[in-house]
């Protein structure tokens, strides 16, 4: 039994739909198409943080808000595959950084597709606070 699906639909002009059982995004060469390295990035990105807020609600720590910006890089532009990820999450009003910095950390470490990702990639976490 698959644990989760999402179909997605393309015509020959790389325009196309992702259906998951929460919503549809556009992809593909239309406005606001998605590509894949957004997707990839997104998903790294709302993995990471729904685990780090799963171990921030448990530890009673609070904050106002938080950004996560996820990019790539290739070390060699001939490869297929990217080499180092960054994540950078800015959290706005903290009521304990040193705790948050933590909850972080555990974050990637049990978060599953920051786990997959690590297996080929080195994964870099900055944590700032505002």
């Amino acid at each position: 039994m698959a644990y989760d699906k999402v179909v997605l639909k393309w015509d020959m002009n790389y325009v196309g739909e992702l259906y998951s059982p929460t919503g549809i995004a556009k992809l593909g060469d239309q406005d606001d198409g998605l590509y894949p390295y957004h997707l990839f990035f997104g998903a790294l990105g709302s993995c990471f943080y729904a685990t780090f807020i799963s171990i921030a609600l448990k530890m009673r720590l609070e904050f106002e808000s938080a950004k996560i910006e996820v990019s790539g890089s290739k070390n060699n532009p001939d490869s297929k595959i990217i080499e180092v990820v960054d994540m950078k999450m800015t959290i706005k009003n903290p009521n304990d950084k040193e705790k948050l910095q933590k909850a972080a950390e555990l974050g990637t470490k049990y978060c599953s597709i920051h786990e997959l990702v690590s297996r080929s990639a080195q994964v870099n976490l900055i944590v700032e606070f505002e």
